[in-house]
């Protein structure tokens, strides 16, 4: 499975991936989803929202174990996030049926679509529509960097947008989600294990820092006379970097955009995307409130408008403490060596906690050694991503088969 995957959307010169939601690489994605469906007996189907599902028994049953994630990337992102949760559930699921389990709950994979938000600028779109965290007018108004709207980019792709929105019949036939992801740190490299349990997930938002300047000759315009939003922007990042160290969280600006983006022209406008995120949400106000403050006096000092808008934002996520705790539990017994699985926390959205709030949801990380997420340089070794399987079997079978 992981080689027929590997390919698609795959940058040749940076290594990197590309697979943006309602592009020719979200198609060939969807199409090796179902294909791998088909292949078990599985039912696939896709949702309003445009997000798959493969079903090992009937969902209207209710009950449901649910597991998966997603397959769209980042820009020039790795080849784990996202599809090694798919991957290993088809795997997990082809190990229980070589274990001869036997069934009592209905078991679902599915692939969310949109979770990196890379095209339209808003993360886990296909989960936050299922859930009714973002409605159908909302979606709508969601354009990509070629002012293709949401609709439109889907339309292309053969979905009906007018269909788009919340699926609370769908959530109710969900008794538990359990999500495997690669690891987006290094706790687990630092602890020695190889499968970890997740425990919440940080606030985390957007925001967009908008620096309105006046346009003008790079050669001619004198420096005292200038109204550039560069400067601003500039010393707003590094504004960022402090106030984060001091709140003990993190703040990057890794998106910008200018105008008109000349070599020769001083900007008449900078647009830089914050993402900040936090263990709680009283440092995390205390980081943006800082980012904002520092911003708000280096454009008055140069003479530049400022407007900041947030958009988007995700309180701390509390995984259900009883499934973790299940999760804990299941990997721990019944074996010649229990699975040590230590409890952490993530500063990464994920599927898993937009659903959190509809259903009892849980995940599981897999070991990364070197520590480094949306980049090319992100992995897992084979072993580990065996190890990571087997729990994810073993947590199945503990959930479904009992």
């Amino acid at each position: 499975m992981w080689a027929e995957l590997l390919p698609i959307g795959r940058r040749s010169a940076a290594g990197g991936y590309r697979r943006f939601a309602w592009t020719g690489a979200d198609a060939d994605c969807r199409a090796w989803f179902e294909q791998q469906a088909r292949s078990r007996g599985l039912a696939h189907e896709v949702d309003r929202n445009g997000n798959q599902w493969a079903w090992l028994g009937d969902p209207a049953a209710g009950n449901a174990v649910v597991t998966g994630s997603h397959l769209d990337s980042v820009p020039d992102g790795g080849a784990f996030d996202g599809p090694l949760g798919v991957v290993s559930a088809f795997a997990a699921l082809d190990e229980l049926r070589h274990r001869g389990a036997r069934f009592t709950r209905p078991v679902g994979i599915v692939n969310f679509g949109d979770e990196e938000g890379a095209r339209f600028g808003l993360a886990c779109v296909g989960s936050r529509l299922t859930a009714g965290q973002l409605t159908a007018e909302q979606a709508h108004r969601l354009t990509d960097g070629d002012g293709v709207t949401l609709p439109r980019a889907m339309a292309a792709a053969g979905y009906d947008p007018e269909a788009i929105g919340a699926d609370p019949e769908r959530l109710d036939r969900i008794g538990a989600f359990v999500e495997l992801h690669v690891e987006q740190g290094r706790a687990l490299d630092l602890t020695g294990d190889p499968v970890g349990i997740a425990s919440a997930i940080w606030p985390h938002g957007r925001w967009r820092f908008d620096f309105r300047g006046e346009a003008n000759h790079a050669g001619t315009t004198r420096l005292a006379d200038r109204h550039d939003p560069m400067l601003p922007y500039a010393e707003t990042v590094l504004a960022a970097r402090r106030e984060a160290e001091r709140a003990g969280a993190v703040a990057t600006f890794g998106k910008v955009a200018v105008e008109p983006n000349g070599v020769n022209a001083v900007p008449s406008l900078v647009r830089g995307w914050l993402d900040s995120r936090a263990v709680d949400q009283r440092r995390l106000d205390a980081v943006v409130t800082g980012v904002e403050r520092a911003a708000r006096a280096r454009a008055e000092a140069h003479g530049v408008a400022l407007d900041v808008a947030r958009e988007s934002f995700t309180p701390v996520v509390e995984f259900d403490h009883a499934l973790r705790d299940e999760l804990a539990r299941i990997l721990g017994k019944d074996r010649d060596t229990p699975l040590r699985v230590p409890v952490l926390g993530t500063g990464a959205g994920h599927d898993a906690g937009i659903l959190s709030a509809r259903v009892p949801t849980a995940m599981l990380f897999v070991r990364n050694p070197t520590g480094v997420s949306h980049s090319p340089a992100e992995s897992a070794t084979e072993d580990d991503c065996v190890a990571g399987v087997l729990a994810l079997a073993d947590v199945l079978e503990g959930l479904a088969c009992t």
